[in-house]
């Protein structure tokens, strides 16, 4: 089978497809034949060995995948040969095959395709622990989410306004709230061209967002939080500008908010069964029409330097798939 291969420690460039040996599931796991892996923005940083995890070389990244089940490891009965499922296992999905853990996998409804069930784990986990669990946010109130065309975006956008919520959209063009407004967002602000601070002013008559969502850290942060309303909930769920924010903390006094800390890779490992309560919620949601993951590029193995690339410059809106059965280039 073919593989995307990290060797060393890099750029999207120095990643390599090689032809490997096609592996056997041990107990308790299974082989799938991938249809379709989903890039993520740990993707990104994995590589260059700047993510929290980090897997011994060498490997091959891609974190999430849907396809057919091929083999079962001894044990297995959750699943059989023949059977669509979505894997999320940390590494390994660019490829044409996949080992994943038995309890990992999640069935594919009827009439959801490789490529959108590929892309709902990671981005759409994220948004409703976020949005729903860390914040409990309530019909009524408002949203900001920052970055909001990206793939978590865009997930916390369509999970707010199923909330109830209204939702304010951020973005850096007006191509991308266009986006946004497509899913749902109430409210558009273009935070290279306008003040942000002047803008959720207006946006929410003086009071504030109640709920913030911040993928981007950087610039953003300081002045998105000091408009936060009272009893506001800042959610950190991760840095895609490449900083770090440094918040004075006085802020949080004053206003009497939270800054709430997310991340749903630990939340789903330590608390599987509340995690499968929320991936049920949101199929609803998808069957309901409530929430469309956007599936806006599709690449070829050997091009998942480009699609990294593209998510990394922040280029990409919605999400961007890899299809092993792609030959080469962007379809």
């Amino acid at each position: 089978m073919k593989a995307v291969v990290c060797k060393a420690w890099g750029p999207p460039e120095s990643l390599v497809v090689e032809d490997l040996p096609s592996p056997h599931p041990k107990a308790g796991e299974v082989l799938i034949q991938v249809g379709a892996a989903s890039v993520n923005y740990p993707d990104v940083l994995i590589i260059q060995k700047k993510y929290q995890v980090q897997p011994e070389l060498p490997f091959t990244p891609g974190s999430e995948a849907a396809g057919v089940v091929l083999a079962l490891g001894e044990g297995v009965t959750n699943v059989r040969v023949g059977d669509r499922v979505i894997a999320f296992v940390g590494t390994g999905a660019f490829a044409e095959q996949l080992i994943a853990p038995a309890s990992s996998l999640i069935p594919i409804p009827t009439g959801m395709t490789d490529e959108v069930a590929a892309s709902f784990t990671l981005v759409y986990g994220t948004s409703h622990h976020a949005v729903v669990d860390r914040a409990a946010l309530k019909a009524g109130e408002t949203l900001l989410v920052l970055g909001a065309a990206g793939g978590v975006g865009l997930a916390a956008v369509e999970i707010g306004k199923a909330m109830g919520a209204k939702v304010i959209a951020a973005a850096s063009s007006d191509e991308k709230l266009a986006v946004c407004k497509e899913h749902g967002a109430d409210a558009l602000i273009n935070y290279a061209t306008q003040d942000l601070r002047a803008a959720l002013k207006e946006a929410t008559g003086g009071k504030g967002p109640d709920v913030i969502y911040d993928p981007v850290g950087g610039v953003y942060a300081e002045p998105a939080f000091r408009s936060i309303g009272w009893r506001g909930r800042y959610l950190v769920v991760g840095f895609a500008n490449g900083e770090i924010p440094r918040l004075p903390w006085n802020l949080a006094l004053l206003k009497g908010a939270s800054i709430v800390g997310v991340f749903w890779g630990d939340f789903a490992r330590r608390e599987p069964k509340a995690n499968l309560a929320a991936m049920r919620q949101m199929m609803g949601w998808m069957a309901d029409g409530k929430i469309r993951p956007r599936v806006s590029a599709r690449y070829a193995l050997h091009d998942v330097p480009a699609a990294l690339n593209a998510l990394g410059s922040r280029q990409a809106t919605g999400k961007v798939v890899i299809v092993p059965s792609i030959q080469s280039g962007l379809a």
